[in-house]
């Protein structure tokens, strides 16, 4: 049974309104699409950007639905897709010279990490690999 395009050997988390924008997040979600958790995990502490932390807590909450929820192996899950999209921009303004003002736009994401159980697909190359 599906639902929602998901399926029994696949679980989901999401996250939302992170304060980043889309372009940022997106850099981190094409360094671990494709890995299985236990690399992903490990790329995601190590990595530099701020917003890694968020990705990783995300991460954290499909590995623990996909223990409790639909009790899956752990040791056989990898990310099956990830994505960011938009969410809201808050709209500020800054005073600019003689009583003009400039725009100052803080942009959301919205996050979904979809993980599987079986094997990985080897379509994908690591860095090292290429």
């Amino acid at each position: 049974m599906t639902r929602y395009g998901i399926k029994d050997n696949q679980v989901r988390a999401f996250n939302k309104m992170i304060r980043v924008s889309t372009q940022k997040l997106n850099l981190v979600c094409a360094m671990v699409r494709g890995l299985p958790v236990g690399r992903a995990i490990d790329v995601l502490k190590f990595s530099k950007k701020r917003v890694a932390g968020e990705v990783l807590k995300t991460l954290m909450s499909a590995i623990a639905n996909a223990e409790h929820n639909k009790s899956l192996p752990v040791d056989s899950l990898f990310i099956k897709e990830i994505w960011c999209g938009k969410a809201l921009t808050m709209k500020r303004i800054m005073p600019g010279p003689r009583g003009s003002a400039r725009p100052i736009l803080k942009p959301f994401s919205n996050l979904t990490i979809v993980l599987e159980s079986g094997v990985v697909s080897k379509n994908k190359k690591t860095k090292e690999e290429q």
